[in-house]
């Protein structure tokens, strides 16, 4: 059994699918980031970073009890490395199934992110970090609509970790005013197809769906919730 510390946002969706592609068994775990579940002590001693998702493998492949796995991407890549599966066998696109996937967590979602937070959470109108990380959201969605041009998933012919990471992401595209249909053919060719796929379907059922709340194009936040957010509350958290 796995236990999966999750929010429903795209981030977590990832390994919430990444578990049901895999079928694993796995418990969910729910937090509400915008009022400060994610800043206990308990949860400190899974993710240090606090932050989700996160993971606990109460039966390793390695043995010595339970495990946890904080970011992503490190989780994406240790499930499929326990489970032998959405990662190629064949070295050369397993070699670029890893780099997609760190394009995904080093450059597309955070500069997605901050795209998403000057767009929608930032108090005051700032126009040069918003064209400045949307300039950069646009360059990075040029360069995967190119390599979607060139093969059916990230890796090549083969649905891997890479994909996982990006899709979910694409998914919330709306509330940065992004057409994939129009500006990005191959990136919807690429997205409708794993939209099909029933584990993707699971992953993002029921209390897995991003709620309205978190989808809102311009937040309302409360203080306390921008301070669990963004301030002191967020900050406090790695001193506990």
């Amino acid at each position: 059994m796995i236990d999966l510390h999750f929010t429903p946002t795209p981030n977590a969706q990832k390994i919430s699918i990444a578990l049901e592609e895999l079928e694993l068994p796995y418990r969910l775990i729910t937090y509400d980031i915008f009022e400060g579940d994610q800043h206990t002590a308990e949860f400190g001693r899974i993710n240090p970073n606090h932050k989700l998702p996160a993971i606990v493998d109460h039966d390793p492949a390695f043995g010595g009890g339970p495990h946890a796995v904080f970011e992503s991407g490190a989780i994406l890549q240790y499930l499929a490395e326990k489970t032998g599966r959405l990662l190629p066998t064949d070295p050369r696109q397993r070699s670029v199934a890893i780099q997609w996937l760190t394009w995904q967590v080093a450059g597309l979602g955070p500069m997605g992110g901050q795209a998403a937070h000057f767009i929608r959470y930032a108090p005051v109108t700032l126009d040069y970090a918003i064209q400045r990380y949307t300039n950069e959201l646009n360059r990075l969605l040029l360069v995967l609509e190119r390599r979607l041009g060139e093969a059916e998933y990230l890796a090549g012919n083969e649905f891997s970790i890479a994909d996982i990471a990006i899709w979910p992401g694409r998914s919330t595209g709306s509330v940065m005013n992004v057409d994939l249909q129009a500006d990005y053919p191959n990136t919807c060719r690429w997205f409708n197809q794993i939209a099909m796929r029933p584990g993707v379907i699971r992953g993002r059922d029921a209390e897995k769906a991003v709620p309205a709340k978190y989808l809102q194009r311009k937040a309302d936040l409360t203080e306390e919730q921008r301070s669990n957010m963004f301030g002191e509350r967020m900050l406090n958290a790695v001193r506990l």
